[in-house]
């Protein structure tokens, strides 16, 4: 089963103007959140999106973008430069980390 977290949450918006259809947020979300149809990105399913930045940090045309360290991506990332547990203020009965 695929991560999902909170529904409807996510900060994750694209611009279908500016986008290419070059598949690098494809490659590169870890969580597959996107699809290229028809030489264009399309959000699949914006609740499987943690929030990293990956996607929009290499988008060439600033098609994608999302307030990256907010979420559950900071909660893992926190977790780990602590030792601790993540914990993004929400259950696992939430569909949560």
């Amino acid at each position: 089963m695929k991560h999902r977290y909170l529904k409807n949450v996510a900060t994750l918006r694209l611009s279908a103007e500016k986008c290419i259809g070059c598949g690098r947020c494809t490659e590169v979300c870890p969580h597959g959140v996107f699809s290229v149809n028809e030489n264009k990105a399309k959000i699949k399913d914006k609740d499987r999106c943690m929030e990293c930045g990956a996607c929009s940090k290499n988008c060439p045309t600033n098609a994608i973008a999302v307030d990256s360290g907010v979420g559950c991506a900071a909660a893992v990332i926190i977790g780990w430069l602590k030792g601790s547990e993540p914990s993004c203020d929400c259950s696992d009965s939430e569909g949560c980390c």
